[in-house]
């Protein structure tokens, strides 16, 4: 069966890089080769997938395509972590030109996080007035911009960046109109229901990253008892439908909604110790799509 004919005609599901350990943040562990993780993403029937971290897929916007063509698999768009806090700093040069990766690969999606400025997801800081009022500024500047060239920017709430918890998801919503990548594991990781946020703001929600997560322990990420990355390694994520997110709830709300949008896999792990054994995450991933394909179906 080739990929166009398991290309699903209902709901859009994607892959993500990180699901393979592959992340953006500096001394991340073993990086899995970019041919090993498309080719894995093809054998289970994925047809779609965000970039995944600079440096990953090739730089060349053609020879981008091209690549991710090879594999059966579009490009769905990527994770942006960009400085938006800080006044005297301007996003646009960075967004820009990942808008413009997005346009040359057929992508349609800027999936934003608010960067504290610092590598890596260990500590944020506490913003002041004039600093939210960057945030919030740049948000609707950077969806605005996108829209009028041809994409969608939504922004991520995500554990370590300056879009956190429900307090600030509901910040972004009263002061700002972007839309929102619904991350279900980092806002449950920050101590929010994403189903209850989701649903109400059911017209905000254009994006979504399905994650599962082990509370537990990112209570103690919380608490600042483990850094972020050890519980990462520990197995904070957890394969959809065994974590304590009620995954299920949060596909049956937006589909009974109308979403059109992507639901990107999402199961953020890292190798310390390098190549990872056996099947290695091909696996997981594998017991996650089966997962949401049970629930959608």
């Amino acid at each position: 069966m080739t990929a166009s004919e398991q290309r699903p005609t209902g709901p859009r599901v994607a892959a993500a890089p990180i699901s393979w350990g592959v992340c953006e943040v500096p001394g991340w562990g073993h990086q899995l080769p970019a041919e090993r993780v498309m080719t894995e993403m093809e054998r289970l029937g994925l047809t779609a997938t965000e970039f995944g971290p600079d440096g990953f897929l090739p730089e060349d916007h053609e020879t981008r395509r091209a690549f991710l063509q090879t594999y059966g698999l579009q490009a769905v768009g990527g994770f942006l972590p960009v400085v938006l806090h800080d006044p005297s700093a301007d996003p646009m040069a960075a967004v820009d030109s990942f808008i413009d990766g997005c346009l040359a690969t057929g992508a349609g999606v800027v999936v934003l996080a608010a960067a504290t400025g610092v590598d890596g997801y260990d500590a944020r800081p506490v913003l002041d007035y004039a600093q939210w009022k960057s945030l919030l500024g740049n948000l609707d500047r950077i969806a605005d911009h996108a829209t009028e060239r041809g994409v969608l920017a939504v922004i991520h709430p995500h554990m370590g960046t300056l879009v956190e918890s429900a307090d600030d998801v509901q910040r972004v919503v009263d002061g700002a109109h972007i839309g929102f990548c619904i991350d279900t594991g980092h806002l449950a990781a920050a101590g929010a229901d994403p189903v209850a946020i989701t649903l109400a703001n059911l017209d905000r929600v254009k994006h979504v990253h399905l994650k599962d997560v082990d509370t537990t322990k990112a209570a103690q990420v919380v608490a600042q008892e483990i850094s972020f990355s050890d519980a990462v390694a520990d197995g904070m994520w957890r394969v959809l439908g065994t974590g304590d997110v009620d995954i299920r709830a949060m596909i049956t709300a937006l589909q009974g909604a109308g979403y059109d949008g992507w639901y990107v896999l999402e199961q953020d792990v890292m190798f310390k110790d390098g190549e990872p054994e056996g099947e290695g995450p091909i696996a997981d991933v594998r017991a996650s799509l089966e997962y949401v394909k049970a629930v959608l179906a």
